[in-house]
């Protein structure tokens, strides 16, 4: 079921921040308390492989999140001390030294079983018994919440694909545009493209322009 227009869930989670800080971090208070937009992006696991060119992805973006009023939150089921022993590894061996935001350690998966993103399924054997399937990791979800809390995208990314940090970029820009001007934005909108009023004139005109 889709989350998108409802609110975030407001629950406060476990964190380590680039500076080996516990943290403990809520996501909807994140929003609407500092009334900024936040980016929250779930990986597998700690110490594989396409994971790494993602946070490192996010991180050399991080200057453009921040022009959008826009904080970067990573989060995974691991835990604070395996995210420290992480950010304390070069880029070269793999490790993720340099990102400086914060990951979330959801080690109960409280809040990803909320958010319905956990590799895992259960059925019951011969004599009853429940048993389980799947990896007990995250998919790769992605949530952009803006200043009240509510989700305005989700996404979600089986394992072996990596995102596409830029298309966050553009559907930030995509529902600012919409906040400011109450246009709505057409297939592919890119800041400074034209959009459209929510009418068939408006429609009309932009598909015959383009």
């Amino acid at each position: 079921m889709s989350l998108v227009g409802k609110k975030f869930p407001n629950v406060t989670i476990d964190a380590m921040s680039e500076m080996g800080d516990d943290l403990r971090i809520n996501i909807f208070e994140e929003t609407t308390k500092n009334q900024q937009k936040v980016l929250l992006f779930w990986y597998p696991k700690d110490f594989t492989f396409v994971c790494p060119t993602e946070l490192h992805a996010f991180q050399e973006a991080a200057a453009e999140f921040e022009k959008r009023n826009t904080k970067i939150i990573g989060a995974s089921c691991d835990t604070n001390e395996v995210h420290f022993a992480w950010l304390n590894v070069s880029k070269d061996n793999g490790g993720i030294e340099g990102v400086t935001y914060p990951l979330l350690a959801d080690t109960h998966r409280q809040l990803a079983n909320l958010l319905g993103i956990v590799d895992q399924d259960f059925d019951y054997d011969e004599e009853g018994n429940e048993t389980y399937t799947g990896s007990n990791v995250t998919y790769r979800a992605t949530y952009l919440i803006d200043e009240t809390g509510k989700i305005f995208h989700e996404s979600v990314n089986d394992m072996p694909l990596g995102r596409n940090v830029k298309e966050y970029i553009r559907l930030i820009d995509a529902y600012t545009h919409v906040q400011k001007h109450g246009e709505v934005c057409p297939a592919n909108w890119e800041e400074g493209k034209d959009a459209m009023k929510a009418d068939r004139t408006s429609t009309a005109e932009y598909l015959a322009k383009n």
